[in-house]
């Protein structure tokens, strides 16, 4: 650095001062920062302002107070939530010298939640409140009904606009909280517009995870208002029945347990079926750990170890016989796991790892006594949960061979395989991307138009195995399967390893067909069971090539749809005549085209997949590539578009 730049360096430090400290007053850090507290300002993040709300109705129903909660979408696509909680309190806050009613919806952090004897067990993840909601909506009211009272408060972006009042008596037997609010536009710029299918999942999942509660969710924006109730005395018991839906279970009823040990709450329901995959969804306060952690380590280690015991007293493992494995015991099988712990502690890389050491223990505890009675109490059924395991250990021995094979084989190694991988030059994970192209044609386009130094290009021929109906041993017999797991580096199943990861993007690049779709199925239903990981991870992308290449004069234009292109041809001028090249696949693309509509990280479109809706997903998958005919028949006469009185 020179002596002039010090001196420059050194005025710019005295220039920096008191004065240059922003000082946020009330909420508007929140609005300043909206990320910091709902995640994004996105699709996602406008859903988590109901979550917030819906979960303070939840409090009140884990703390015996509230048994219905109702969520109304208005016209405007404004949210209505009303629980029969106790009732927001509206005395006297000390502290703040407000109404507890405006300090919740005012201070950050202030509620029942916070070590003031509220609630023992609270849900949400990230606890930010009432307050939040009212900072990113244009305008707020809460109604509260208690001790016999209407009470009435009105906010416009965070601030009070109509102080606390009261409007009205109310019958001593009706409580409760009324909270109707607005997202503001100007803070989620992307969209305001509720997505239905996304709050009915998320409530019924709800309703499953709180036994007893009534969650409906009403749609006042279509012209018939629809609505839908849930309720599930069962709990997940009945959860485990619906993820069960379209497979075949091997015995009536699932097993469910609870208990309390330490103060944390443990709930497991599980079931066994005559599938090859295992479903294992793991909740702490609600939240689903996709992650996993403590608690899913915990039943883990309790269901391998109950089940050989039983299988060793009752001499259904003999004395030379090695014990089954967690993977043995888990395949087919079913659970949900949820805990309710006073102090959660999350991690991982969304922050849905459960990290409680004392939640493993508990899950431990509680489900291995429930499931060691369970098995003595219920010989039939113990018995055939041990044949599944030792079949399924047949199976892992047989695929044994194969699977060493895969581990053997070097990068290097692998381009001698029919995947003929052309690896990108960079060793750096974060900046090297995997394309797995569908077709040689346009795997050879590819290879010639990428990047070398970050793009490695992976052609697949044709549909690979349906894994959803495959033993390990016929999957790992795949040449085109073992050449994705052993590209990628990190293993599979069970021996996955993120951080041995070599691509931090995954990008499906199919045509733009119906056999293209059905490839992203069949890749993704690989990827979702065997390295599901990498989705949570945000690694698996879906290139989006364009289907038409519109060109007039100099000037050229990549089209998407139909509809795109007669709504653009409109705007043309008559002449000259454009001419038209629709892409019936990716090997119609020369090097160059491939490279500037799809690969180009400067105009390429990429869809990351995302896996949040973990049980919808999986749902999706088994009905699309699953044995059972029915419910795909079923899917095809809902979506399928027929073309009537044609007359040809």
């Amino acid at each position: 650095m020179t002596d002039e730049e010090k001196r420059a360096q050194n005025e710019r430090a005295k220039e920096y001062d008191a004065s240059q400290i922003q000082v946020l007053e009330g909420l508007e850090a929140v609005r300043k920062r909206p990320g910091m507290y709902i995640g994004s300002t996105t699709e996602q993040g406008l859903h988590h302002l109901v979550w917030e709300i819906v979960d303070n109705g939840i409090d009140e129903a884990l703390a015996g107070f509230a048994n219905k909660i109702d969520v109304v979408v208005e016209k405007d696509n404004s949210i209505t939530i009303t629980d029969n909680g106790r009732g927001i309190p509206v005395d006297l806050q000390k502290k703040t010298g407000k109404s507890a009613l405006e300090t919740v919806f005012t201070i950050l952090h202030a509620g029942g939640k916070f070590g003031g004897g509220g609630y023992k067990v609270s849900g949400g993840l990230h606890g930010v409140g009432a307050s939040v909601v009212n900072a990113l909506s244009t305008d707020l009211e809460a109604t509260v009904v208690r001790n016999g009272k209407r009470y009435y408060i009105e906010f416009e972006k965070g601030r009070v606009k109509s102080p606390i009042k009261e409007i009205g008596d109310a019958p001593e037997e009706l409580h409760g909280t009324k909270v109707h609010f607005r997202p503001d536009p100007d803070i989620f710029t992307e969209t305001t517009t509720y997505n239905l299918k996304t709050l009915t999942t998320r409530i019924r999942e709800l309703a499953f995870l709180n036994k007893g509660l009534q969650i409906s969710i009403r749609d006042n924006r279509l012209e018939e208002s629809s609505e839908e109730a849930f309720h599930y005395e069962g709990g997940i018991k009945h959860y485990v029945d619906y993820l069960d839906e379209e497979r075949t279970p091997i015995f009536e009823d699932p097993i469910y347990v609870e208990g309390i040990e330490s103060d944390i709450m443990v709930e497991v329901a599980l079931q066994y079926t005559n599938d090859y995959h295992s479903t294992l969804m793991t909740f702490t306060n609600n939240i689903h750990t996709y992650e996993g952690g403590t608690h899913e380590e915990g039943f883990k280690r309790a269901l391998t170890r109950i089940i050989n015991n039983y299988a060793r007293r009752n001499n259904l493992l003999k004395e030379n016989d090695p014990n089954l494995t967690g993977e043995d015991v888990r395949e087919g099988i079913t659970a949900v796991v949820s805990v309710k712990h006073p102090d959660p502690q999350f991690e991982g890389q969304t922050k849905t790892k459960l990290g409680n050491s004392d939640a493993r223990v508990a899950t431990d505890h509680v489900f291995a006594e429930k499931l060691n009675q369970f098995m003595d109490e219920n010989p039939k059924v113990a018995k055939q949960i041990v044949e599944k395991g030792s079949l399924a250990s047949k199976a892992r021995e047989a695929a044994k061979r194969a699977r060493e094979v895969t581990r053997k084989k070097s990068g290097l190694e692998i381009n001698n395989l029919p995947g003929k991988l052309a690896n990108n030059t960079s060793k750096d994970p974060e900046i090297s991307e995997l394309f797995i192209v569908e077709g040689d044609s346009a795997g050879g386009s590819a290879k010639q138009g990428r990047s070398r130094l970050t793009q490695a290009i992976l052609p697949i021929r044709g549909k690979i195995l349906n894994v959803e109906k495959a033993t390990m041993d016929k999957i790992l017999a795949n040449e085109e399967i073992r050449s994705l797991f052993t590209a990628m580096g990190t293993g599979f199943g069970a021996e996955f390893d993120i951080e041995k990861v070599n691509y931090h993007k995954l990008i499906i690049m199919t045509d733009a067909d119906v056999d293209g779709a059905h490839i992203q199925i069949l890749l993704l239903t690989l990827i979702y069971n065997y390295m599901r990981p990498l989705i949570d991870a945000g690694y698996v992308y879906i290139a989006k090539p364009p289907l038409y290449r519109v060109r007039q004069g100099k000037m050229q234009k990549y089209i998407d749809s139909d509809e795109e292109l007669d709504d653009f041809l409109k705007d043309l001028p008559a002449s000259p005549k454009p001419g038209i090249q629709r892409y019936k696949g990716l090997g119609e693309m020369d090097a160059e085209q491939l490279w500037e509509t799809t690969m180009d990280p400067e105009n390429r479109r990429l869809l990351r997949v995302n896996a949040d809706e973990a049980s919808s997903a999986n749902e999706v998958f088994q009905m699309l590539m699953g044995d059972k005919v029915s419910p795909r028949r079923k899917f095809i006469e809902d979506n399928a578009k027929f073309v009537e009185d044609l007359d040809i």
